[in-house]
């Protein structure tokens, strides 16, 4: 009886030290995910700067670092453990078009928080593949996805302004009158995003051709509008179908004339 006694005491001893070692993970239903590395992808019109991923236990990841709108692949920031399903994210954003007002000012950063709810999720690959990348979007909200590689970006924003520039005749440079123009290119695509959810290539690059050579309100032409309805969730059947435009279709909205849509008639 007393070897049994003595027997218990030192299982209950070695329980509360695993319980010191893993903060209580022994215990908790709650998923654990350690060796993580850090990735952002920006998808905002603006540079990304420092973020920062807490759980409810007090662990902390961060990562980012002046990263440009479409920049995201190869940056990771390493090694980190997070618990949960709930997660806070903060971050800061740059307006890089406001140093061309004050060149010798200091650059004010816009401070940003998002809530993630991410549910228990496998997690693959070995130490330094365990890879947290964190997408952010132009209306500021936030998502996770576990991956083993530096790949992930979902939105190509140089992809799209060295297309627009081959149409406009362009060669990029290098000036600071590119880069002036892709910030643009990227502030346009956004709102395409932000609008109708586009991220596929050829859809944004139809989205910012239009709007920025032919007409800034071509998306409320009734027929556009059929259009976008009808190749909602078919990612490359909008900038298909808008590269097909008819030309008189295209003089019409150049010139602007046509009715405003319902939706413009009730906001007028």
């Amino acid at each position: 009886m007393a070897e049994l006694k003595i027997q218990a005491r030192m299982l209950s001893v070695l329980l509360a030290a695993s319980v010191l070692v893993t903060g209580c993970d022994a215990l908790s239903s709650a998923p654990t995910y350690s060796g993580l590395s850090v990735a952002g992808f920006n998808y905002t019109p603006y540079n990304l700067d420092r973020f920062v991923v807490t759980d409810k236990y007090g662990n902390r990841a961060s990562g980012g670092g002046d990263l440009m709108p479409g920049a995201g692949e190869g940056r990771l920031s390493c090694c980190y453990k997070l618990k949960g399903t709930e997660f806070t994210v903060t971050w800061n954003v740059v307006d890089q078009d406001e140093f061309l007002k004050d060149p010798y000012g200091p650059l004010p950063e816009i401070h940003k928080t998002a809530h993630v709810h991410f549910p228990p999720t496998k997690i693959k690959g070995d130490l330094g593949e365990r890879v947290l990348g964190l997408h952010f979007y132009p209306d500021d909200h936030v998502e996770f996805e576990f991956r083993t590689d530096l790949g992930g970006t979902r939105i190509f924003y140089s992809t799209i302004d060295s297309w627009l520039l081959k149409k406009q005749g362009k060669t990029f440079k290098d000036t600071m009158e590119d880069w002036v123009a892709f910030r643009r290119t990227a502030r346009i695509a956004s709102e395409g995003w932000t609008k109708y959810r586009l991220t596929d290539t050829q859809d944004l690059q139809q989205y910012v051709y239009y709007t920025l050579l032919v007409n800034p309100n071509f998306d409320q032409h009734p027929a556009i509008q059929k259009i976008i309805a009808e190749t909602s969730d078919k990612p490359g059947a909008f900038g298909a179908a808008m590269a097909n435009l008819p030309e008189p279709m295209v003089e019409a909205l150049r010139r602007k004339k046509f009715e405003p849509t319902a939706t413009e008639e009730n906001h007028g």
